[in-house]
């Protein structure tokens, strides 16, 4: 069996079960292992019955089975799992072998597992899989980063095996960039699903409790929605759970907890873009919103004492969802917008000798191509939507652009649902009905459009009460008050102070 398979899957769970089988099927013969022996002679009994696998028996015979250079992914449980697994195999490896984590690493493990394997030669990539266990088997979105001549050995399969975009065909899978970037751009693709999920949960919640709509006039809601600018998986998604029914025949997400799960890549998304001075305040509010979710017993506790106005709606049923509409689709750009910024911070140069990341000047020096990253969400993954298409249009346009929210199409898009965004939040804040992430993509909104914020009386504050120091609108220069009737302002020259 030496060198007969193109490809290497490590693990047998139902992702790597999926993928390995969406492999073989795209034309290139597998060889699949797992630690439980048990899995991999199910596997082969089972699915890959009269297919072009071979299930290894042991991580010798897995690594001999394989052509030269190797091409192995794993898609084992992120962490430990993933460390015992590159231990296990490294020595088998030889120098040009190209061993991929597919699993849901944090991009900063990535980089020091590639960091410890350059000495051995074996090419280590992170990257990210998106589209669950269906785009697992049928086409995902592929994110993978790392060394950037190896990835002309992955394409091929790549590229093969990658969802399609419906528009133009194209394969959902890039060269994200250099060290950690896969594990970066999935990580960043993970925050924007936090913010999208929690502003439909808010279009919900709004139509259901201020309007007083049954789940079944918002499923015919959602399924206009999915026919208009605002389709997306997550709408259909939407639209197909509202108003399903369990056997007793209630709508299932009547009795379902709102007691909301997460594994942590959205928190990772929200240091990731602290750490780099980036706000994400839509993704930010999403992540608080799911933590509010646990607090279900002092929740409980608080609606029997906390008071609020009694959500009641009189007004114009249909204007009111068109107007939620319109606040769920501008949202959403400011969802997109900020992680194609956090994105962009990543591109930026690494900082020099004793200097910090961040600030606005520094990144990771990924080199990532933020037209291509769109492109590559327009199918497979979990946040695809139809104005991807026109994201990837905006930034061929202008791969230097600012920020998505200044291109002619979106900012066309908010203008044009500015008043129905605003009428809504005017509505939950006087109803009652909390919308965080809503609320955070309107205040991104309407700070980022604006040239002075008041960010002047904050820096007044620091240099009065820690000699944090400012700079002044009419002249060039960093200062320092001696603020007292009569005091000196002090001109800092090359960190020495100077009277001025």
């Amino acid at each position: 069996m030496a060198g007969q398979s193109a490809f290497g899957v490590i693990g047998l769970e139902v992702m790597g079960r999926n993928i390995a089988q969406n492999i073989e099927r795209n034309g290139f013969p597998v060889a699949v292992y797992n630690r439980t022996v048990a899995k991999t002679e199910d596997f082969m009994k089972g699915p890959a019955t009269g297919k072009k696998f071979h299930g290894a028996k042991d991580l010798k015979d897995f690594v001999s089975s394989l052509e030269k250079p190797r091409r192995i992914l794993m898609l084992v449980k992120a962490g430990g799992p993933t460390d015992s697994t590159i231990d296990s195999i490294k020595g088998l490896l030889e120098p040009g072998d190209i061993l991929i984590d597919g699993g849901n690493a944090l991009y900063t493990d990535t980089e020091r597992r590639a960091k410890a394997l350059e000495p051995t030669g074996i090419k280590f990539f992170g990257m990210g899989v998106s589209g669950g266990e269906e785009g697992a088997l049928w086409g995902p979105s592929l994110m993978p980063g790392g060394d950037k001549a190896s990835y002309e050995r992955l394409k091929p399969v790549l590229e093969k095996v990658a969802a399609k975009a419906p528009s133009d065909n194209a394969p959902c899978v890039t060269y994200c960039g250099a060290g950690g970037a896969g594990h970066y751009v999935k990580m960043v693709h993970n925050g924007v699903e936090y913010g999208d999920m929690q502003l439909i949960a808010e279009s919900y919640d709004l139509m259901k409790n201020v309007a007083g709509m049954s789940n079944a006039e918002m499923e015919d809601v959602f399924n206009e929605w999915n026919n208009s600018e605002l389709q997306s998986f997550l709408i259909d998604v939407t639209r197909k759970v509202i108003n399903f029914k369990d056997p007793s025949g209630v709508p299932l997400v009547d009795v379902i907890q709102d007691k909301v799960g997460m594994k942590g890549t959205g928190t990772w998304t929200i240091m990731a873009a602290l750490s780099l001075q980036v706000p994400v305040p839509t993704m930010a509010a999403a992540v608080d919103a799911r933590e509010m979710s646990m607090l279900q017993k002092e929740r409980a506790a608080a609606s029997k004492i906390l008071s609020g106005p009694k959500a009641s709606f009189s007004g114009d049923k249909k204007q009111f969802v068109k107007d939620v509409k319109s606040a769920l689709l501008c949202s959403k750009l400011c969802s997109y917008a900020q992680g194609m910024a956090l994105l962009s911070a990543a591109n930026k140069p690494k900082p020099p000798e004793g200097k910090e990341i961040g600030g606005g000047q520094y990144g990771m020096d990924y080199g990532m191509n933020l037209g291509d990253l769109a492109q590559i969400w327009r199918a497979g993954c979990i946040i695809r939507a139809a104005f991807l298409d026109d994201i990837t249009k905006a930034y061929r346009a202008n791969p230097n652009l600012e920020n998505l929210l200044m291109a002619d199409k979106f900012k066309g898009m908010i203008d044009a649902n500015m008043e129905g965004w605003r009428r809504t939040l005017d509505l939950s804040i006087k109803q009652g009905i909390a919308a965080p992430a809503y609320s955070a993509s309107l205040a991104y909104y309407d700070a980022f459009r604006r040239a002075r914020l008041p960010g002047n009386i904050i820096q007044a504050q620091r240099d009065y009460f820690g000699g944090h120091t400012y700079q002044r609108t009419d002249k060039p220069g960093t200062f320092h008050m001696e603020w007292k009737p009569g005091g000196t302002e002090i001109l800092q020259v090359e960190g020495k102070a100077r009277t001025k």
